[in-house]
C-alpha cells in the first residue's frame, strides 16, 4: 500500500509472527485506525479477516468482563497461522460510545443492568459502531472478498452493504468464563451474536 498523508506502514514483529502494520486516519472523525496484515492481500482471492473494535479494558488490561482480549489474540494467531489475512483494529471503544461512557456503563452493570440496558440508561445506542471506514480500509489494501472471523452478523451485513463480499463467516468463540457469562448471554439474546460456548 502506497503511503499518503493519511496512511503509514511498517513491519511489526509480534508474539504471533511478523505483520505489516498499516495506519489510516479517518478524515471525518480524526480517528486513527490500524490494520495488521500478512501475505499478499490483493490476489482477488478471499482474505481471512477480523474487524476488532478497540477495548482498552479487555485488550490491554485483560479484563474478565468481556471476551475482547481473547478474541484479539485468537484472531491474530489464526491470521498468522493462515499466512495471509488482515485484522482491522478500529478505534470504536465501548461499541462506539467511548471510554468514559463505557466506564459509566460498567458501573451500571455492577448495579444489575446488562450491557444493553446500561447503554440505554445513559441515553446511548446499543451499538454505535460504523463499519463504512473499515470497508474502505480493506478496499485500499486490495481486499474485496473476506472470510470474516466474527460472531456478529451485523458486521457481515455492514461489510456487504459497503461493497465487501463476505464469502464465509467463521466463528470466534473464545474467552467465555463464569465471570462474563451474563455478558455473553446478553450478546446472544439481545444483540443477535451467534454464540454457543459454555463457560470455562
Amino acid at each position: 500500500m502506497n503511503s499518503s498523508p493519511d496512511t503509514a506502514s511498517c513491519n511489526l514483529d509480534t508474539e504471533f509472527g511478523r505483520f505489516v502494520l498499516h495506519g489510516f486516519k479517518e478524515a471525518a472523525t480524526g480517528l486513527e485506525h490500524a490494520a495488521l496484515a500478512v501475505g499478499n492481500l490483493a490476489t482477488g482471492e478471499p482474505v481471512l479477516a477480523r474487524l476488532h473494535s478497540e477495548c482498552l479494558t479487555g485488550d490491554a488490561f485483560h479484563s474478565l468482563h468481556c471476551d475482547c482480549g481473547k478474541q484479539l489474540q485468537a484472531a491474530l494467531a489464526a491470521i498468522a497461522a493462515e499466512g495471509r489475512g488482515v485484522l482491522l483494529y478500529l478505534r470504536q471503544e465501548g461499541r462506539g460510545i467511548g471510554l468514559l461512557n463505557k466506564i459509566r456503563a460498567y458501573q451500571l452493570q455492577e448495579e444489575g443492568a446488562d450491557t444493553v440496558d446500561a447503554n440505554r440508561m445513559l441515553g446511548l445506542p446499543d451499538d454505535a459502531r460504523d463499519y463504512g471506514f473499515a470497508a474502505g480500509m480493506l478496499a485500499r489494501m486490495g481486499v474485496g472478498k473476506v472470510r470474516l472471523l466474527t460472531n456478529n452478523p451485523a458486521k457481515v451485513n455492514a461489510l456487504v452493504a459497503h461493497g465487501i463480499d463476505v464469502v464465509e463467516r467463521l466463528p470466534l468463540e473464545v474467552g467465555k468464563t463464569r465471570r462474563n457469562a451474563a455478558y455473553m448471554a446478553t450478546k446472544a439474546a439481545r444483540m443477535n451474536h451467534l454464540l454457543g460456548v459454555r463457560a470455562a
